[in-house]
């Protein structure tokens, strides 16, 4: 399982950076911070993506790295200072890393895919990050506009919430889940090195007994809808409300049934962006799960930066797939 040498590449560069998102945080996001303050994510989603190119670069040379960041705010003066911090974060992996080696390694992931490419969150879940809850980074390795590994890092994930196997209390602070086509999805923790445990996803069948996974952030889907969905399929659990593809590791643990991207009343012609999306749909699938748009085709990842041909995101353990379609189309989402 995951012996690929790609697969063997996302798994240490994703801790490596997990590790380093999560010092970040725990140093930057204090009880002090204001409530508009996003420094310590921005800093988190720059540097982990400098880190992870600095990596892709040197073990995987000639390899395209899309990411969500570009350096454009940090080569102006208002952005010097951020670029220190930065900088003063990445050295702890690089120690002669420089300020414009690190503009440089972000904004290799600001160009246009290929047929064969990497895909970057670098943090995905900034709310999350914030309130020292789910966020994720999440690399994707895309060919011929299919993923063909996916590899999630979740500082704040625990086996508890997995539904997994408890490792010894030491080892349960967040979580690493991989998948490679045709080879399963795998669970370890994050800070140590035990054996791989599969993942699969639920065996439930029963519409009113389904547990729903959705986006804390009423912006990123439409909470309405949603209520109405589990209106009509009888489900009576409260939706499970979780930042970050972290919910795409708990539907292919099987501790949730469905997992829904609805179109936003605000954004109605919102497109998923490819990193979004990459890692953690192979998570699911590997995991014997299906993931499609909300009229069920497959998602689309051949059409850039974002997944343009494909309308938001239906998730679930196979056997409620249709079942939740169906409904959909019945609200008229």
């Amino acid at each position: 399982m995951l012996d690929l040498p790609e697969a063997q590449f996302a798994i240490a560069a994703v801790r490596e950076a997990s590790l380093l998102a999560r010092r970040i945080q725990r140093e930057m996001v204090t009880s002090a911070l204001t409530k508009d303050d996003r420094s310590p994510v921005t800093v988190a989603d720059f540097a982990v993506q400098a880190l992870i190119a600095r990596r892709l670069a040197e073990q995987m040379p000639g390899s395209t790295l899309i990411g969500e960041e570009h350096a454009d705010s940090l080569r102006v003066e208002e952005g010097i200072a951020t670029l220190d911090q930065i900088t003063g974060f990445v050295r702890s992996a690089i120690p002669d890393t420089t300020p414009e080696e690190v503009c440089n390694l972000i904004d290799r992931g600001s160009g246009e895919p290929p047929e064969t490419f990497w895909t970057l969150d670098p943090i995905d879940g900034t709310k999350g990050f914030l309130r020292r809850e789910q966020y994720a980074v999440a690399l994707a390795l895309i060919r011929n506009g299919k993923v063909e590994l996916g590899v999630l890092g979740c500082p704040e994930l625990t086996n508890r919430q997995l539904g997994t196997q408890p490792q010894p209390p030491e080892e349960t602070g967040g979580s690493i889940i991989a998948a490679a086509r045709g080879q399963g999805t795998w669970y370890k923790p994050l800070a140590s090195n035990p054996q791989w445990q599969r993942l699969s996803v639920s065996t439930r069948n029963q519409t009113n007994t389904a547990r729903i996974l959705r986006s804390v952030e009423k912006s990123h889907t439409n909470v309405d809808e949603i209520g109405q969905l589990a209106a009509k399929l009888g489900t009576t659990a409260p939706p499970i409300g979780m930042d970050s593809q972290a919910k795409y590791a708990v539907l292919a643990a099987g501790a949730g049934d469905v997992l829904l991207r609805l179109l936003s009343k605000s954004q109605p012609d919102y497109r998923e962006r490819i990193w979004d999306q990459a890692a953690g749909s192979i998570v699911i699938e590997e995991a014997n799960g299906r993931i499609t748009d909300l009229v069920g085709n497959a998602l689309d990842f051949s059409h850039g930066r974002t997944l343009a041909t494909n309308r938001g995101i239906v998730a679930t353990n196979g056997h409620l797939h249709e079942a939740v379609l169906q409904t959909l189309r019945q609200i008229g989402a």
